[in-house]
């Protein structure tokens, strides 16, 4: 019986170059197809939450097409209204995404230091569930927290 023997090679230092160039091309895009559609129209191409469809409930992340849009198209404070996390999305994204391209290019990537790493380990999945409870509380102040 004849065995076959894969091969895995290591991607050309040509495609990782190109890879996060055309992840970049793709993040505008899509942040331009935000930036020109308002999810929160009617009609929208935009799906719905699927949590919020079966639960009837807002997620954590309830609200982050829409926040994008306002902020794509100049309104920040409304964008913080659909959601309290869309400005440290944006800032997450872009940094994992300028960590790759940099080191990609044969640049140091971006790092936390190990004490920061730890704190938002334990800190970042703590504000997101409190932030899923708040938002779906219908008294006080909570009812601000809804998209």
């Amino acid at each position: 019986m004849a065995t076959v023997q894969a091969t895995v090679t290591a991607p050309s230092a040509w495609w990782r170059r190109v890879a996060p160039v055309a992840c970049g091309c793709a993040l505008a895009a899509g942040a331009g197809l935000v930036a020109l559609n308002d999810p929160a129209a009617a009609g929208s191409r935009f799906p719905p939450c699927a949590f919020r469809v079966t639960t009837g409930l807002w997620c954590p992340g309830c609200g982050l097409t829409r926040g994008f849009h306002q902020l794509f198209t100049g309104h920040p404070l409304s964008a913080v209204g659909y959601n309290l996390f869309v400005p440290l999305v944006l800032i997450a994204v872009l940094a994992a995404w300028g960590s790759w391209l940099r080191s990609a290019w044969g640049h140091r990537g971006y790092s936390a230091p190990p004490w920061l790493r730890r704190q938002v380990a334990i800190t970042l999945p703590v504000l997101v569930i409190a932030y899923g409870v708040l938002r779906n509380i219908p008294i006080g102040p909570f009812v601000a927290l809804a998209p």
